[in-house]
């Protein structure tokens, strides 16, 4: 059994790292406060305007739409979102595992580029030959230093210009989609091409009329389109950061206290047998001098 200023010593370990748990935890619930109502803002923004979207995109034909052209998928970047630190589950694992899978799996015949956002993919891929980081977008950190919608259609931009190249013939984001502040669903999004919507039967997906011109509103409202589809993904993650970090530091904080209680006990237990010992020792040479 360890002796009584190890256990001793071992608490106060236990201590401070509850005390630093309780506080990181407190500061991703804030955090997540108002990351979790910028995405609950955006978001019904965000869907209602790819719906719009697709419906958009069945009725034009592909000289009006690039962004919709569905080619062989002969080239793929994927874009994996994670975040800078970690200390939050599986949070950043799960997307790395994602990405591993998609790369060995979907899209194993296909030459693939591999654009890290957020610095914990970026340091799991920056050695693999499918990395990439385009000029312009910046470090992988910057991102979420100061997440913001100019930051984002920076790379938004880079992909819409790539896909209208013919550079890459499937763009697809990998990122955690935010659920509440104990669950995270991973996504692997379709960004390009526009998937258009196709009508069920006896359904229409309506008919538009463009106001000043067709040709306006297509190379307005489609990037712009494109580049909030980004920005929300990039909030979802960020929101989900944040929820699965107060999670863990959390269940850290409940588990340290469970350890802390545990040793506490073990400690009096030590402690009263030191003590009996003791006892019995000037007991016993007490009696010896008086025999």
């Amino acid at each position: 059994m360890a002796n009584l200023k190890e256990i001793k010593n071992r608490i106060t370990s236990i201590s401070s790292t509850m005390q630093i748990t309780s506080a990181m935890k407190m500061v991703s619930a804030s955090k997540l406060k108002r990351a979790q109502d910028a995405i609950t803002q955006m978001r019904p923004y965000a869907e209602k305007l790819q719906e719009i979207l697709g419906n958009l995109s069945a009725t034009l034909d592909l000289s009006e739409n690039a962004f919709a052209d569905q080619r062989e998928v002969k080239n793929v970047i994927i874009v994996g979102v994670t975040s800078n630190r970690g200390l939050c589950g599986g949070f950043n694992n799960n997307i790395i595992k994602k990405a591993n899978m998609l790369i060995a799996g979907e899209y194993a015949d296909c030459n693939i580029k591999l654009i890290a956002v957020g610095k914990k993919v970026n340091d799991s891929f920056k050695k693999s030959a499918n990395f990439t980081r385009p000029d312009g977008i910046g470090e992988a950190e910057e991102m979420f230093n100061d997440l913001t919608f100019e930051r984002s259609s920076v790379l938004a931009q880079y992909l819409m210009d790539e896909f209208q190249a013919g550079h890459v013939d499937k763009v697809v984001i990998v990122y955690n989609k935010f659920k509440n502040a104990a669950v995270q669903e991973v996504m692997d999004e379709q960004f390009l091409p526009i998937i258009p919507t196709v009508a069920e039967a006896g359904s229409s997906t309506g008919d538009y009329l463009f106001e000043p011109s067709k040709v306006e509103i297509v190379e307005d409202l489609l990037p712009k389109s494109l580049k909030i589809q980004l920005f929300k993904a990039l909030l979802d993650s960020y929101a989900s950061e944040h929820g699965a970090r107060m999670t863990a530091m959390h269940k850290a904080t409940d588990n340290a206290g469970e350890m802390k209680r545990d040793l506490t006990l073990q400690y009096n237990k030590a402690r009263q047998a030191a003590i009996t010992n003791e006892i019995l020792e000037i007991v016993g040479g007490a009696e010896a001098l008086n025999g």
